[in-house]
């Protein structure tokens, strides 16, 4: 069974009605980035972060899986498919899809300021004096800027392994993320699919200059009938 390795971003989720986080201002619903994504801003204005993720856990509670998340859980008929994405909502999830790592963390997870090994599941407003057991503040499951992604090395182990690579609704211009196609064999083959694709083919890499719902849709039947 060939291995897919697929990479999805916020082009994905932006059509089951997710906002993509950054607007072109740069804003990100009205905040400076570091304000709401930062550890520094947690520290400053937890109260701020706090209802910020309030509202993007409430927004997703709201929506559903998508004809490309969709499309994805049927290609683990003929293949092993592992999705790694950029983004923090489980559409993935209630999608199906079985193997997903989830590289800037997950919006239904909180955890501990004082263990970041103690992750809850939670999709609730999160306040401030929600404490673990520790006495410690709970904060939102998710990578700031100027964390480390802790899943990127397991993510690029699977790349290493992929005898196809699929790129979802991503600009693949934000680092250490963009850097995981360079770990694909010489051997697999890859597969672009975005509105406005921000790089070009090449010999093992062919573009599907369509939006996600309809550009998966016709990779997927032309992958199960390969």
């Amino acid at each position: 069974m060939k291995n897919i390795v697929v990479l999805t971003g916020a082009g994905i989720s932006a059509e089951s009605g997710i906002k993509t986080f950054r607007d072109d201002n740069g804003l990100w619903e009205g905040h400076d980035v570091m304000q709401v994504a930062s550890p520094q801003g947690f520290e400053k204005n937890p109260e701020l972060v706090l209802d910020f993720y309030n509202k993007r856990r409430r927004q997703l509670k709201g929506v559903h899986p998508n004809a490309a998340h969709l499309a994805l859980k049927e290609l683990e008929d003929k293949y092993e498919v592992t999705i790694i994405t950029q983004n923090v909502d489980d559409l993935h999830e209630r999608a199906g899809s079985e193997k997903v790592i989830h590289l800037h963390g997950e919006l239904f997870k909180v955890r501990s300021t004082f263990d970041k090994e103690l992750i809850f599941d939670w999709k609730d407003d999160l306040n401030v004096g929600d404490f673990c057991e520790f006495n410690s503040q709970l904060r939102p499951h998710i990578v700031w800027f100027g964390e480390e992604v802790p899943l990127l090395e397991t993510a690029a182990l699977k790349v290493e392994k992929a005898d196809i690579l699929i790129i979802i609704g991503t600009s693949m211009q934000v680092y250490p993320a963009a850097g995981l196609k360079d770990f694909a064999p010489p051997h697999c083959q890859m597969y672009f699919i975005d509105p406005k694709p921000a790089i070009s083919e090449h010999k093992n890499l062919s573009i599907i200059a369509e939006k996600a719902s309809t550009g998966v849709k016709k990779l997927v039947e032309e992958l199960l009938k390969a």
